[in-house]
């Protein structure tokens, strides 16, 4: 089991992946209409990112609640 700073860090890290990637995702689609390279570019780095903060999502749901013996801090 991990524990409650694990599963926040891991938290932390999958939202960051899923609004970065869409942010790029959404950037790349305005970009490729002046600089197509680009553009195709940001937008699959936007939907590899956010695929993986998709994937990390099935992952902490496997991986179930905090440990007992490991209570929540405030951090």
């Amino acid at each position: 089991m991990a524990t409650a700073t694990e599963l926040k860090r891991l938290q932390m890290l999958i939202w960051v992946l899923i609004f970065g990637g869409l942010l790029a995702l959404v950037l790349g689609l305005s970009v490729r209409r002046f600089e197509a390279p680009l553009g195709w570019v940001l937008m699959t780095g936007g939907a590899v990112l956010a695929g993986v903060g998709a994937a990390l999502i099935l992952l902490r749901a496997k991986m179930g609640p905090a440990s007992p013996q490991n209570p929540p801090t405030k951090e």
